[in-house]
């Protein structure tokens, strides 16, 4: 039961571990294609019809109970959850043998709920993880049967972390379900929860009145989706990937008085809160990823000028 990319690689890892596959839930088709007319399958839909997997796309089970029902009526042993997307009631919970386990990007309790990669990476935390948890009712609550760490870096994207931890998340499922009895559910601490709230499309806009640092990790948390952002000449310019930009006067000091917001350099070095961040990679809407000396040969972004 999954949606995103996140989930393909635990599909992938299922099957070829010899796991009998007896249907794969994702999420409707979207609209999207140039037009966004199109209806195009989620990558593990897409995926499972690859693999000549059942699929199965179910918009609520809440208000589908004969849903349920065809779930049960499955008599799986396990399901296997990674960002699916969709509330699953308590009777869709207990229905399989095992229950339902979730591979859950984040070493919980800390960063519970729907966005705990991006969230990890704007607290500025230097390590997350993946464990497989099994569900309960509550958001993120139930027992962790198996984890595993690894640090962020600080050149890390959300998508690198997300790219990293769906092949870990798979290789700890595969590892539990070949022996499930050997990783018995441990309750969570009760103590360091913290929840990583859904991210909203206004949060991607660049704050200049922050520190580098933190502008820094808003670039990685939001690259590659929904994409950090700052507007000029009634354009909205993504920034994909950017570096703190050290002092002039003292080289390697980051911290130091600008002005948020003003362009400080014909290579497009931008004050903030405290020191400076110079954009490496951007993206024009409805153009293609370009380096900022590209961008400035045909949009010309002045020194001086306020974003």
């Amino acid at each position: 039961m999954g949606t995103p990319d996140f989930a393909v690689p635990a599909l992938d890892a299922l099957v070829e571990a010899g796991h009998d596959v007896v249907a794969a839930y994702s999420q409707p088709p979207r609209a999207g294609g140039r037009r966004g007319k199109a209806l195009t399958p989620s990558p593990v839909h897409a995926r499972a019809e690859e693999l000549g997997i059942d699929v199965r796309t179910p918009l609520s089970f809440r208000k589908e109970p004969e849903a349920i029902a065809a779930f049960a009526a499955l008599e799986a042993d396990v399901a296997v959850v990674a960002a699916y997307g969709l509330i699953l009631p308590q009777a869709l919970l207990d229905a399989p043998r095992h229950g339902c386990l979730n591979i859950h990007g984040s070493l919980l309790p800390r960063w519970r709920g729907a966005a705990p990669i991006q969230r990890a990476i704007l607290a500025g935390d230097d390590e997350t993880g993946v464990g497989i948890m099994q569900m309960e009712a509550g958001l993120d609550t139930g027992p962790v049967r198996l984890e595993e760490r690894i640090p962020i870096g600080a050149q890390d994207s959300s998508g690198a972390i997300s790219r990293r931890l769906s092949l870990l998340g798979a290789k700890l499922m595969v590892r539990v379900l070949d022996d499930i009895a050997r990783y018995p559910p441990q309750p969570q601490a009760a103590e360091g929860v913290t929840y990583a709230a859904k991210i909203d499309k206004s949060e991607a806009r660049i704050d200049w009145s922050v520190g580098a640092r933190q502008v820094d990790r808003h670039v990685r948390a939001f690259n590659p989706a929904p994409g950090a952002w700052f507007a000029h000449a009634g354009e909205r310019i993504k920034v994909l990937t950017a570096h703190i930009q050290s002092s002039s006067e003292n080289p390697g000091d980051i911290h130091y008085r600008t002005t948020p917001g003003l362009v400080l350099d014909a290579q497009l070095a931008i004050g903030c809160g405290d020191g400076a961040i110079r954009p490496d990679t951007v993206q024009r809407a409805g153009r293609g990823v370009m380096t900022v000396t590209e961008l400035l040969r045909g949009f010309p972004v002045p020194p001086g000028t306020r974003l």
